[in-house]
C-alpha cells in the first residue's frame, strides 16, 4: 500500500469532510430514509431505493476517510526544497516542456492533488518522473499517450 502524503491543510480538509459525513449528512440521509419508508412499499419506492444507495455512499466515504487519515503521512509545511535538494512530496517545482509554457505545481499526495489549484500527485505521471530529481535535470515523463521530456527550471 502506497503511503498517503497529505499536507496539513489538506489533512484538515478531509478531516472536516469526516466530521459533516458523520454528523448533519448522516442525520439527513436517516431522515430522507425514515421518509420514504413512510411512504408506502418499499419494495416499489423509488425513494427508498435512492436513499438506501446514498447512505451506502456516504458510509463508505466515512470508511475511506477514516482509514485515509490514520494513515496519512503529514507533509511539513516549514519543508522548503533548496536548489540543490531533491524533489519530494511537497516540492514546488517549475518544469519545461520543450517549446511550451513553463508550468509550476506542488506534489502532493494521491488523496490532494488538484491540477486545478497547482497540486499534483506523487503518483502521476510527472509527479513519479521528477522525484528525486533536481534543479536543471532533464527528465523522461511516461504516459500512457507517450514519452515525453521536461527540464526542471526552478525547485522552491
Amino acid at each position: 500500500m502506497p503511503t498517503n502524503f497529505l499536507t496539513k491543510e489538506g489533512s484538515q480538509k478531509l478531516q472536516e469532510e469526516l466530521d459533516y459525513l458523520r454528523t448533519a449528512k448522516r442525520q439527513e440521509v436517516a431522515e430522507r430514509l425514515h421518509e420514504a419508508m413512510e411512504g408506502g412499499e418499499l419494495i416499489e419506492n423509488a425513494e427508498y431505493e435512492a436513499a438506501k444507495n446514498e447512505q451506502a455512499f456516504v458510509e463508505g466515504r466515512i470508511q475511506e476517510l477514516e482509514v485515509l487519515l490514520a494513515t496519512a503521512q503529514i507533509i511539513e509545511e516549514n519543508h522548503k526544497t533548496k536548489k540543490n535538494d531533491a524533489i519530494q512530496v511537497g516540492s514546488k517545482v517549475t518544469i519545461k516542456e520543450g517549446n511550451f509554457e513553463a508550468e509550476t505545481f506542488t506534489i502532493v499526495g494521491a488523496a490532494e492533488a488538484n491540477p486545478r489549484e497547482g497540486k499534483i500527485s506523487n503518483e502521476s505521471p510527472i509527479g513519479k518522473a521528477i522525484l528525486s530529481h533536481k534543479l536543471g535535470d532533464v527528465v523522461k515523463v511516461e504516459t500512457p499517450g507517450g514519452t515525453y521530456n521536461v527540464k526542471i527550471i526552478k525547485v522552491g
